[in-house]
C-alpha cells in the first residue's frame, strides 16, 4: 500500500474512538474498560455496586417535593449512545497563487473530534458549486466511519 499511497506507519493501534485496542499473539481484543471508567467518574460513581441496568426503562424524572431540580438531560446522559458529528467544508480559489482550493472534514464522537483532515486539492475549480461538490468526498469517511461503528453495535440512525 505504501507505494500506491502516502501514509506513516505509527506502529499498532492501541486506542480508537474509545476503545481500547491490545493486539496479541492469541487475538486482538478490544474494550471500553478506561471509557466506562471515565463515566463513572463524570457522575461521581467510582465506588458504586456494579448492576446491569444502572437506569431503569421507562422512568420519568421529575424535581423532589424538598430538594433540588434533577437535569433529566445530564442524568440520562449516562446512558445515552454517543453521536457521531461531521463537517466538511471548502475554499473555493484560496490559493492566491495557483487558485486550488483547500477542503477539509472533521468527524466529532461525543464532544471530542477523532479524526480529521486538511488537504490542498490538485485540481482547479471553475465554481464554489463545484468546489464544494469535490469536498463531499468527506462522505465515503462518513460512510465508512458509520460501518465501524455498527459493527461496534453504536449505529448512528441521524443523520451526520
Amino acid at each position: 500500500m505504501t507505494r500506491e499511497f502516502e501514509m506513516t506507519d505509527i506502529g499498532l493501534m492501541s486506542y480508537y474512538l474509545g476503545i481500547k485496542v491490545e493486539q496479541k499473539s492469541d487475538g486482538i481484543f478490544i474494550s471500553q474498560g478506561e471509557y466506562a471508567k471515565e463515566i463513572l467518574k463524570k457522575f461521581e460513581m467510582e465506588n458504586c455496586k456494579p448492576v446491569r441496568t444502572p437506569v431503569d426503562c421507562g422512568v420519568k424524572l421529575s424535581k423532589r417535593e424538598d430538594g433540588e431540580n434533577i437535569n433529566p438531560t445530564y442524568f440520562k446522559s449516562l446512558g445515552m449512545k454517543l453521536k457521531l458529528v461531521g463537517y466538511c467544508d471548502s475554499d473555493w480559489a484560496g490559493d492566491v497563487d495557483d487558485r486550488k482550493n483547500t477542503t477539509g472534514f472533521v468527524f466529532l464522537f461525543g464532544n471530542s473530534a477523532f479524526t480529521w483532515n486538511s488537504k490542498k486539492q490538485p485540481i482547479v475549480t471553475l465554481s464554489t458549486c463545484e468546489a464544494e461538490y469535490v469536498a463531499a468526498s468527506c462522505v465515503c469517511h462518513a460512510i465508512w466511519l458509520r460501518s465501524l461503528l455498527e459493527e461496534l453495535h453504536q449505529p448512528q440512525e441521524d443523520a451526520n
